[in-house]
């Protein structure tokens, strides 16, 4: 064997316990995963907005956003909530390039993962007691969920890890809403294979152990474009769309569809200031559709404090290492049009 081990992970119980969610931090989740479970399940007018950077590469960055976004969740707080993306693992096509906090919590430093493991926690709990404001993360590993499971309100399954079965299993047994993203394909019928799995319960190995699951209501799709076999990106975010993956859950008999739409990645052509673009179009087809009004229940958004990217070197705080996003003018002014815009459906 190749391997060399460097070092042990600690088990996710020494990690909460080292650093614990305090009492009145557990009820504020409580209550934010109450808000929003009740957006899922059609009970609440109320629309999402997962929105900050492509990934968290500094905690002062990500937590100076994040309370940026708490004081706008203020101004909205009756037609939006606002759920900060702190994703703190980069997938890498390639294998090559920062991985993430989680990998790397230094981007200009040597990868530690024990030391990450430690600095995505303490970022997430830094971020929450700051702003009020639960987060989401992507599940790029799903052996990292338990470091996180107490702080997170929402989980996103990526176009590369929807198809790999542990993932599948793994969201059916969470107990927060998880948005599937379609394949770099496109193909919706591997996007509601990872949905019928999702919704359903499993036995299987799970943090080292044989466990049961009852499968999560709160599982849902999201459609954030597609790459052809010639690598050209095609939207999915148009009306027609849109209807059709209802009717794709109508065929298979699945509980009422719920849909959210990535404004960015191949939807955007990867042109980070075509997504004010993207969402207004998807608030104008539920203008047109009560269907489409029940069922599209939130929006992603990749936003940070200055717009655009920047190399791991570059030294801007708040600018992106992977992938552009909007600045924080841009956002906010986007996050204010939406809701005009909503408030007239």
């Amino acid at each position: 064997m190749s391997f060399e081990y460097l070092q042990k992970i600690p088990r996710s119980e020494d990690i909460l316990a080292a650093m614990p969610l305090g009492p009145e931090l557990r009820a504020v989740k409580q209550a934010r995963d109450e808000r929003i479970r009740r957006v899922l399940q059609g009970q609440s007018r109320q629309f999402l907005l997962i929105i900050g950077p492509c990934s968290a590469d500094n905690e002062d960055a990500v937590c100076a956003y994040v309370s940026r976004l708490a004081q706008l969740q203020d101004r909205v707080k009756e037609l939006f909530i606002l759920i900060p993306r702190i994703y703190t693992n980069k997938p890498r096509t390639t294998g090559e390039g920062y991985k993430g906090m989680a990998h790397q919590p230094d981007p200009n430093e040597d990868p530690n993962i024990v030391a990450g493991i430690q600095a995505i926690r303490r970022m997430h709990i830094r971020a929450l007691a700051e702003s009020g404001l639960t987060a989401a993360d992507e599940m790029l590993y799903p052996e990292n969920y338990p470091y996180l499971e107490d702080v997170l309100s929402y989980v996103a399954i990526g176009a590369r890890s929807v198809e790999n079965q542990q993932h599948r299993l793994t969201v059916s047994g969470l107990d927060i809403p998880v948005g599937l993203k379609n394949p770099t394909s496109g193909d919706l019928n591997v996007l509601l294979n990872s949905l019928q799995a999702a919704l359903k319960p499993h036995r299987f190995i799970y943090n080292g152990w044989e466990v049961k699951t009852n499968g999560n209501p709160l599982a849902h799709c999201i459609l954030r474009g597609a790459v052809n076999r010639h690598g050209q990106c095609q939207a999915n975010y148009h009306y027609e769309d849109l209807t059709n993956l209802v009717g794709l859950h109508q065929k298979r008999g699945f509980p009422s569809p719920v849909i959210l739409v990535d404004t960015n990645h191949a939807n955007s052509d990867k042109q980070y200031k075509e997504q004010p673009r993207i969402a207004m179009e998807v608030m104008f087809s539920m203008k047109e559709s009560a269907e489409l009004r029940r069922t599209v229940r939130g929006l992603m958004i990749e936003s940070y404090l200055e717009e655009g990217c920047q190399n791991v070197s570059g030294g801007i705080l708040g600018k992106s290492i992977t992938d552009p996003c909007l600045g924080w003018p841009d956002s906010e002014k986007l996050v204010l049009e939406l809701a005009d815009s909503y408030s007239r459906l």
